[in-house]
């Protein structure tokens, strides 16, 4: 080897060094002020809400508890994140803050009432908060395209639009619906939901968010009121696990399946081992890109995420104002006003219960469909998606080539493979739709 390549190895080594150092401290720090704020918000939260503040998942899994249902269903990845300062001992403050609480509930003979007022954290301002004037078991917003009058609705065609996460129906309802063929129109109806915790939909704080608690909301909000017997599922990313969970439950009310960059991965013996790798997979801890290094910062600190959400999503009408006034704008991409619509609590356990704690469940659910041989599961991906590996659809695909049609799209990312080709991806849907 000359001494020019060894050089060149050389100095590639001494960089990957110091990167890979300089993420150790960056992310010991993150550790470190985590645990400061998650002291602060106890004592803030105790002040604005009382009893009524929401605990946060500093305590060792150990700690979890599984004494009821909705325990259980946490995501491993909640309390399965390794900190240097957790597994030191230094992040015990969260569990002696539970027992004291309960000690002086117990004493003052209280209860924890209240999770449904609005937290002191999130915004309040009447679009945000318009889901709470209802009762509790508030349906979720659903925007419906009918048929044109005059066609009964009996014979029409159901089609139900799942978005993906931090965004809400808007992306089907200004993208795809208004290029639908004449034909299709007026003989399918269109309805794209803005799922549980984002959008205009509710955002209990009482609520885990999990895989079940999406289903049954769409259920209640969608499948039942309008009566569908038989109807097409079409989702992106988040979405897709949630219309695969919809599918296996309806397995033959469902005549077909389009996931759009699915997060699966391959299910492991152990549970828990999924959701983690989940965790790893799509927020690996990571400095470059900026875009991942932010992923990585909401999805592993719960209390550092917190504070960006207080700034941003709490202040969202500020900041919109700002965005128009300096980019002369009247109204905003619907991108961007999604981006803040939702609160930590909803987007937090979103991550985590969904994405990550479902990921164990879907070897399931696709076997059930493989099964049931009467499903049609399209899979459309672009090859230069940065958020889900194309590994993920390429696996499904391995796993279940008889159920799985997978169509790779050429130089298209994450969200261009749907908004940068608006109408070849609705001819696409069409075709599906058509021969299913």
């Amino acid at each position: 080897m000359s001494a020019e390549n060894l050089a060149g190895k050389w100095t590639r080594k001494c960089g990957r060094t110091l990167f890979d150092s300089i993420t150790c401290v960056v992310f010991l720090f993150l550790d470190f002020l985590d645990a400061v704020l998650c002291v602060v918000f106890k004592l803030v939260d105790e002040f604005f809400e009382g009893n009524a503040c929401t605990p946060c998942y500093c305590g060792k899994a150990g700690d979890k508890n599984g004494e009821n249902k909705e325990t259980e269903m946490l995501s491993e990845s909640l309390y399965g994140r390794k900190y240097m300062l957790r597994n030191m001992g230094f992040l015990g403050f969260a569990r002696k803050w539970r027992i004291y609480r309960k000690k002086k509930d117990d004493r003052d003979g209280s209860v924890n009432e209240g999770l449904m007022v609005n937290r002191w954290s999130d915004c309040g301002c009447q679009s945000c908060v318009s889901w709470m004037k209802k009762e509790y078991d508030q349906k979720l917003h659903v925007v419906v395209k009918n048929l044109p009058q005059g066609r009964g609705d009996e014979a029409a065609e159901n089609v139900i639009f799942l978005h993906g996460f931090l965004s809400s129906s808007s992306f089907w309802t200004e993208t795809i619906f208004n290029n639908l063929s004449e034909s299709v129109k007026d003989h399918y109806r269109l309805f794209a939901v803005d799922l549980l915790g984002f959008g205009r939909s509710p955002k209990p704080n009482d609520c885990m968010y999990t895989l079940l608690d999406h289903v049954e909301r769409i259920d209640k909000s969608v499948i039942s009121p309008f009566h569908l017997n038989s109807f097409h599922l079409v989702a992106h990313s988040m979405g897709c696990l949630i219309a695969l969970a919809l599918a296996a439950k309806y397995p033959k009310f469902v005549k077909s399946v389009t996931l759009v960059a699915p997060p699966y991965l391959p299910c492991a013996k152990d549970g828990a081992t999924t959701s983690l790798m989940a965790l790893n997979t799509f927020a690996g801890k990571t400095l470059w890109p900026p875009l991942a290094f932010g992923k990585s910062v909401m999805s592993w600190y719960e209390h550092v995420g917190r504070c960006f959400c207080v700034l941003f999503c709490r202040n969202h009408r500020i900041w919109e104002m700002i965005l128009k006034l300096f980019t002369l704008r009247r109204e905003l991409n619907f991108m961007e006003v999604d981006l803040t619509r939702h609160t930590h609590h909803s987007a937090w356990h979103n991550m985590h219960n969904v994405i990550c704690g479902a990921a164990k469940l879907m070897d399931k659910y696709l076997e059930i469909l493989n099964k049931s041989r009467s499903v049609k599961v399209c899979i459309i991906h672009g090859d230069h998606d940065m958020e889900v590996p194309l590994d993920c659809s390429n696996n499904m695909k391995m796993k279940f080539p008889e159920l799985v049609e997978l169509n790779m799209i050429e130089n298209v990312d994450h969200t261009s493979v749907i908004l940068g080709r608006v109408r070849e991806f609705a001819k696409s849907l069409e075709h599906i739709w058509a021969s299913s």
